[in-house]
């Protein structure tokens, strides 16, 4: 038989294709190294198992350094938080050839790495993703470690043992505890027989529950058991798994609960449902209702046990059921009982637990206090914001009229004219006291804090309510504790705070022909942190139904034209500014008792401030004063001027910048809302272009509540006094500043 061979070309790039689409489908990466460890060629699998430097696996592209870049950027788990100490360990050893490695990804995939060897001295790297074999190994792992914590912590003795001949295969800690260290499981019998007849009824079904016996300890002792029986294969063997429960330990352990129930801080107990009969109460149950045999006298209503009961019935248990109880001592308390109905000795016995609610309701109380205390907070705010619009329309049209009145009193000599122009003066005084307290309701912070002793304050107030007092309706007295800690208060807007309270007071005494005294006390608060002012009176008193509402702006119970509505909503806002809090309530024997209480001063302040030296040479002082309103401006350069000063007036910003390059000045005073230029950017171009003139800029302005005014003037930390001004404040105004700026000067 001839065989004929055929002989022909190979055609190598077909032959080198099928090759490359082969590797391509491999489900390894697979890279080729050259013998200077350089990349030659790669599948796409190859590639995107290194996702975080994939933009690196090239052609030509060392292994060193691909290794480099995907432990700088996080592609290897190992490497994190220890980079170069990785990278010269993996380094030191070279490329592994022949050797298979487990690579963990910062992503958690798992790669088998393979490094062969090839006959050119490179080396061919395959990389198989064994994440779902390296997850099943952990998760079968702690599986194991789960079953092993299990057994070892249980407090059930467990033994496994063949059946053959009871040769011990495994035993927990507990199983040792019992039985100690003992290879043949037919030792814990009390005789050869009980073992027979345990696997005898263990044989029928291969599992046995709660099966009575006697066991053997360690120690030799005998003692009642119970047994849960499972017969397994195990390696090649019948084994019988057994779980021990020691019934003398049941019994201790029962002794014990009744020595935990007995001394449970919580009262509980068992009674007879249809009876009431007390079958165990623990001490904190005797406390708390005494040892009354019967749960009937605990209620203070009859009635209520039949609802409980009713309820108890038909649910089978109730929680939280809120009712009023009787305590050992008659008094009554407000508690909370949970229970649920049980049968004991043929018995329906309630196993229930009582929760004194006199604490939580209390709580309960103070949230809604705090909650009604909130709600006045964002109405205050939200009037504060209304009010300061108004205060801000009026401040200019009342700086002309108080101050062209003021002067005019220092003027006039004819004493008809000054009566009238006295009457004029105190309406507009009285027109600028309303725009301060409606600038003090809106205002967000006191305007002048002082560490101070609160007796003074209030010694002062009652001092000034006594003289106002006229018509001897009350008598007004106090008691003021000693050693108080010191408060950060503005003096004058809490003095007004305590004036108010007892003007108040003595108004509704006077109105009703009910009540005698007021009497004001400070004492610290009720943590030991602060102090605590009561002013309270024996009058009238204030009804429930409006006890929550007379903190509310523009809320009076006054007939029309006696009460605006405002006085105890800016007691209110001046006591929050403060950090503080007030409060109303009944006071015993009847009467009103407003509390406030108030923090203690953080940072004592230090020596007084000295007192301010006096005000240079006026005739020697220029002014520049800038102002859009002309009436204002006007009244504001008249003032200066008859002091002695020199006063350039202008109602713009940017004249004045003009003025300012022509002319030297030691003052400045701007308004701050303008139109063109305001006053910050006034400000900004004199700290750009006359940086010596920024400790000699005051601001007389009408607009401190704007959000923008409050953190321009913030930043700025000049010098601002609030429209209207009277001459003399104006005047003591500039004064203070000439007087500071002469005092930082070299």
């Amino acid at each position: 038989m001839t065989t004929k061979i055929h002989t022909g070309t190979i055609d190598h790039s077909q032959t080198s294709d099928l090759l490359w689409d082969a590797i391509q489908a491999l489900s390894e990466g697979i890279a080729v190294y050259d013998s200077d460890d350089k990349l030659v060629t790669f599948n796409q699998r190859y590639c995107d198992m290194f996702p975080l430097i994939s933009d690196l696996i090239e052609p030509g592209a060392r292994w060193q350094d691909l290794l480099r870049a995907g432990a700088e950027r996080g592609q290897y788990r190992e490497a994190i938080g220890r980079t170069e100490d990785w990278l010269a360990e993996r380094l030191s050893r070279g490329v592994p050839i022949d050797s298979t490695l487990e690579l963990e990804l910062a992503d958690g995939a798992f790669y088998e790495t393979r490094f062969s060897g090839t006959k050119r001295g490179g080396f061919v790297v395959a990389n198989t993703n064994i994440t779902e074999r390296k997850q099943a190994e952990v998760a079968a792992q702690e599986q194991a470690h789960i079953l092993r914590m299990v057994m070892e912590t249980s407090p059930v003795a467990v033994i496994m043992a063949r059946k053959s001949d009871g040769r011990i295969v495994y035993r927990s800690k507990r199983a040792i505890q019992f039985y100690g260290e003992i290879e043949d499981a037919r030792a814990i019998y009390r005789n050869p027989e009980d073992r027979d007849a345990y696997l005898a009824e263990l044989s029928k079904t291969g599992a046995l529950d709660d099966y009575r016996l006697t066991i053997r300890l360690a120690d030799g002792a005998l003692v009642p058991a119970t047994c849960w029986g499972r017969m397994i294969e195990f390696e090649g063997e019948t084994c019988v798994v057994s779980a021990v429960v020691d019934l003398s330990e049941r019994q201790a352990q029962e002794e014990m609960i009744r020595h935990v129930l007995e001394a449970c801080p919580a009262p509980i107990q068992m009674t007879k449902a249809e009876t009431g009969d007390v079958l165990f109460s623990s001490p904190e149950t005797i406390a708390l209702f005494g040892t009354d045999r019967s749960a009937r006298t605990f209620y203070a209503k009859t009635e209520t046990r039949d609802r409980y009961l009713r309820k108890l019935k038909q649910d089978r248990a109730v929680r939280d059921f809120k009712a009023e109880y009787v305590k050992a001592d008659g008094s009554t308390f407000w508690g909370a009982v949970s229970a649920r109905l049980i049968r004991y000795n043929d018995d329906d016995v309630i196993v229930s637990h009582t929760r004194d609610l006199t604490d939580q309701l209390r709580i309960e109380a103070e949230l809604a206090q705090q909650q009604n205390q909130l709600y006045q907070n964002e109405k205050m705010s939200a009037m504060g914001e209304l009010l300061a619009g108004v205060a801000h329309e009026l401040n200019n049209p009342l700086s002309v009229v108080v101050g062209h009145s003021l002067m005019l009193q220092e003027d006039c000599n004819d004493p008809e004219i000054c009566r009238q122009v006295d009457k004029i003066s105190h309406a507009a005084e009285r027109c600028a006291k309303i725009v301060k307290t409606f600038l003090t309701m809106a205002r967000q912070e006191p305007v002048r804090q002082a560490s101070t002793n609160i007796n003074e304050i209030v010694q002062t107030a009652v001092d000034v309510a006594r003289y106002g007092d006229s018509g001897g309706a009350a008598t007004i007295t106090c008691e003021l504790a000693q050693d108080l800690p010191l408060v950060a208060v503005d003096p004058d807007q809490m003095t007004q705070v305590f004036i108010n309270l007892m003007l108040n007071a003595e108004q509704a005494i006077r109105d009703s022909g009910r009540g005698a005294t007021i009497m004001v006390k400070t004492g610290p608060d009720t943590q030991g942190k602060g102090v605590e002012i009561c002013v309270e009176d024996d009058g009238p008193g204030i009804t429930l139904d409006i006890r929550n509402r007379i903190f509310e702006p523009f809320f009076t119970t006054k007939d029309v034209g006696q009460g605006t509505g405002i006085g105890l909503a800016l007691c209110h806002r001046i006591v929050q500014t403060h950090d503080g809090a007030i409060s109303v309530d009944e006071r015993p024997g009847g009467g009103t008792r407003f509390r406030i209480s108030l923090p203690q001063d953080k940072v004592t302040s230090g020596a007084a401030a000295q007192d301010a030296p006096e005000a240079s040479d006026p005739t020697q002082v220029r002014v520049l004063l800038v102002d859009d309103e002309e009436d204002v401006a006007e009244l504001n350069a008249e003032i200066l001027t008859r002091s002695g000063y020199f006063v350039d007036m202008f109602n713009l910003a940017d004249d004045a910048i003009e003025s300012l390059q022509n002319n030297a000045y030691q003052i400045i005073l701007s308004d701050l809302n303008m139109p063109g230029t305001d006053g910050r950017g006034f400000f900004d171009a004199i700290t750009q272009d006359f940086p010596d003139m920024v400790g000699r800029t005051g601001f007389v302005t009408g607009d401190t509540m704007g959000r923008a005014s409050q953190t321009f003037l913030a930043e700025a930390q000049r010098p601002y006094i609030e429209k209207p001004v009277s001459p003399k404040e104006l005047r003591a105004f500039v004064s203070e500043i000439l007087n500071a700026s002469e005092q930082d000067s070299p």
